[in-house]
C-alpha cells in the first residue's frame, strides 16, 4: 500500500480557499498523479484542502472521501515561546541541545501545556484507527499486517496534520519532524507498506517534498 501526502496549493488562509496560484499548482498536481495509480482520494475538511483534491479527483474520476482528523492543527499556550509554533520551537529545542533521542519531547515546556500537543495525539490515535481498517495495526515501531492491500491513496491535508502523521509513522519526535522536514505547498510525500499478511512490516519513505510538478508564473519549476 502506498499513501501520497499531498499539502494544499497556495493558499487564501483569511478566506481559507486557494490562490490563483494555487488553483494552478492544484491542476498541475491533478497531472502528475494521473499516472501513480491512486485508487482513493481523502482530504481533511478544510477548503483548500478539498479545493486542491478536487482536481485530482475529477482528474481520476473518483469521490473525495473526508477525513475529519486530517484538518489544519493549532498550537499555543500561556508563557510558550514563539506563540507555540512547533517548528520554531523545535529549532529552539536543538539550539538548546536537546537531545530527541533519549528525552520525551512531550514533556519539555515547550509542548507540555502546548495546544499542540492535544492535537498530535488527536490525529495520531486517529490515523492509527483509519490505518487499522485499511489493513495494519500500529504497535509501537511496528505494524502487523492484517491483509493490507496493494493500493495507492492520496490524501490531502496540511503541513501541520500530515507531519504529525509523518513523524508518528517513522518513529520521529515532533518537533524535530515539524524543524527540518518542512513541505511546500501542493507538494508530494510518498510512504509506502509491504503487503504481507499476518507479518510485521515497516512504513519506507519513498518519496519526500516533490515539487517538481510545480512550475511558478514564469516557467521555472
Amino acid at each position: 500500500m502506498r499513501i501520497i501526502f499531498v499539502r494544499h496549493g497556495k493558499s487564501d488562509y483569511t478566506n481559507d480557499c486557494l490562490t490563483p496560484e494555487g488553483h494552478k499548482q492544484a491542476a498541475a498536481t491533478a497531472e502528475r498523479l494521473s499516472a501513480e495509480g491512486v485508487q482513493k482520494i481523502y482530504a481533511g475538511t478544510s477548503r483548500r484542502a478539498q479545493q486542491t483534491a478536487a482536481y485530482t479527483a475529477q482528474r481520476l474520476g473518483l469521490e473525495v472521501m473526508t477525513l475529519s482528523f486530517m484538518g489544519e492543527i493549532s498550537w499555543g499556550g500561556p508563557g510558550i515561546p514563539a506563540d507555540g509554533r512547533p517548528w520554531e520551537l523545535g529549532y529552539r529545542m536543538l539550539e538548546e541541545g536537546f537531545d530527541f533521542n533519549t528525552a520525551d519531547w512531550k514533556l519539555h515546556p515547550y509542548f507540555y501545556e502546548n495546544t499542540v500537543s492535544q492535537y498530535y495525539s488527536k490525529v495520531t490515535s486517529e490515523f492509527d484507527q483509519f490505518l487499522n481498517e485499511l489493513g495494519y495495526r500500529h504497535e509501537g515501531r511496528r505494524f502487523l499486517c492484517l491483509g493490507g492491500r496493494d493500493e495507492t491513496l492520496a490524501l490531502f491535508s496540511h503541513g501541520g496534520s500530515a507531519g504529525i502523521v509523518i513523524a508518528h509513522l517513522l518513529a520521529l519526535p515532533y518537533p524535530y519532524v515539524a524543524s527540518v522536514m518542512p513541505t511546500d505547498c501542493a507538494s508530494i510525500t510518498t510512504i509506502s507498506f509491504p503487503v504481507a499478511e499476518g507479518k510485521w512490516v515497516f512504513p519506507k519513505m519513498e518519496l519526500f517534498n516533490d515539487c517538481g510538478h510545480i512550475h511558478d508564473t514564469n516557467g521555472k519549476e
